[in-house]
């Protein structure tokens, strides 16, 4: 039986440390697996300890080179996707995952949909000598989202909301 609480692991291509946290599983379903991050969570952002403020359900896909973080108000990003490298999880508990520095966000107020951070994309793409076919699975799936968030697909229009309702 899958652990309930999961270690999330980032790191940027070059290995150093990005995000790092504990959550819950909630759910695996067709999508991938679901995890819930209440507030009060202790984390890891780039390397320093962090406190989670505000609540977030985390989808990590089983094969997309992506995965989506929803949230709550009062966060201005209803849906904040990470381009990632796909998952590798050591067993149940511990799911690693290499941040693209792309983003794809979908503003909470407005619906406007957003491709974020190319600038630090293709800063990172010449210092660390992004291979050709990572580049093209990463804009592949960035691609993907902008269109993905923006036509209604799921699991971007409803299906997280009984997630988020669970660590709200």
């Amino acid at each position: 039986m899958p652990s309930d609480v999961v270690r999330v692991i980032y790191r940027k291509y070059d290995g150093s440390a990005h995000r790092d946290y504990p959550a819950r599983r909630l759910a695996e379903d067709d999508l991938g697996v679901w995890l819930g991050v209440p507030a009060g969570t202790e984390s890891v952002y780039h390397g320093r300890p962090s406190v989670e403020q505000i609540p977030f359900v985390l989808l990590v896909p089983r094969h997309g080179w992506w995965t989506g973080m929803f949230n709550p108000p009062p966060r201005t990003s209803e849906v904040y996707c990470d381009i990632a490298t796909p998952a590798r999880w050591d067993g149940d508990e511990t799911v690693h995952l290499v941040d693209l520095d792309l983003d794809v966000v979908r503003r909470r107020e407005t619906g406007l949909v957003e491709l974020r951070d190319e600038d630090e994309f293709a800063e990172h793409r010449a210092r660390w000598s992004y291979p050709d076919d990572l580049v093209a699975e990463a804009e592949a799936a960035a691609r993907w989202l902008l269109g993905a968030l923006g036509d209604g697909s799921e699991p971007f229009a409803t299906s997280y909301r009984k997630w988020l309702a669970l660590v709200v």
